[in-house]
């Protein structure tokens, strides 16, 4: 059995050299940790979706472009967690990284989507337009700093503010970086997309209805931040809707 377990850390460890995902969180003040221990049996319950792994999400028609899971036997992408972490509208989440390959530029973006007031444990969206844009970080003029750029650097993590105005209630936020590095023709982008589930506290009322978007359907091959030179020193627009203001 610590044989096993070697291996599985070995396995792992070896294929976040190449890639990544999102290793741990911060919400609330409280520390989770989504994949430290995937192969324990029974498996700790936790607040984030399942991803295949470290590798990318290539095909914009893939449900699994949606959380990071897998599409096999005709079973689509990922599976809902069974927790949410509690976080006040307005506070400020800190995402951690497994370190990111320098080679793999591109924008950092993260969506939310309200969930039914039963909570995000038993629901999927499908291919329904639920998600609103929260925050992006792109690329800084023609130079070579990008929204991932800070992930390449050890102990940097990424940040994102919950709005403030938002109602209570419970949501789905899908957090992904774009890496760009062969992307000038469709296919070649990657995708890494990582989803969790907030219970959000407040007095906020509002609930997001404009420029809502399903993933599928978000992105297409055609759009500039999909199909981008990464190498030319040249502006970049991050796809997706516009960011949500309350």
């Amino acid at each position: 059995m610590k044989l096993l377990a070697a291996l599985s850390l070995a396995a792992l460890a070896s294929r976040v050299s190449a890639h990544g995902y999102v290793d741990n969180a911060t919400i609330g003040g409280q520390y989770y940790q989504p994949y430290q221990d995937p192969w324990m049996n029974p498996a700790p319950q936790r607040i984030s979706r399942p991803v295949q792994g470290n590798g990318p999400i290539e095909d914009l028609t893939l449900i699994d472009l949606q959380c990071g899971g897998y599409t096999a036997g005709g079973i689509s992408g990922s599976s809902p967690a069974p927790l949410h972490a509690p976080a006040p509208a307005g506070s400020t989440v800190s995402l951690r990284w497994t370190l990111w390959p320098d080679s793999h530029v591109g924008p950092v973006i993260t969506y939310m989507a309200r969930c039914p007031d039963t909570g995000c444990h038993n629901w999927m969206p499908g291919t329904q337009p639920v998600f609103f844009k929260i925050h992006e970080e792109g690329r800084q003029g023609t130079s070579n700093n990008w929204g991932s750029t800070p992930l390449m650097s050890p102990g940097n993590d990424y940040k994102y503010t919950i709005p403030s105005c938002l109602a209570p209630g419970y949501y789905l936020v899908r957090h992904e970086t774009l890496a760009l590095h062969a992307s000038w023709s469709y296919p070649g982008v990657q995708f890494y997309p990582n989803c969790h589930q907030l219970q959000v506290t407040g007095s906020g009322r509002t609930i997001p209805s404009n420029n809502l978007v399903s993933f599928p359907g978000a992105y297409s091959p055609s759009d500039p931040g999909v199909t981008y030179n990464a190498y030319m020193p040249q502006t970049y627009t991050v796809p997706g809707p516009p960011v949500f203001r309350c």
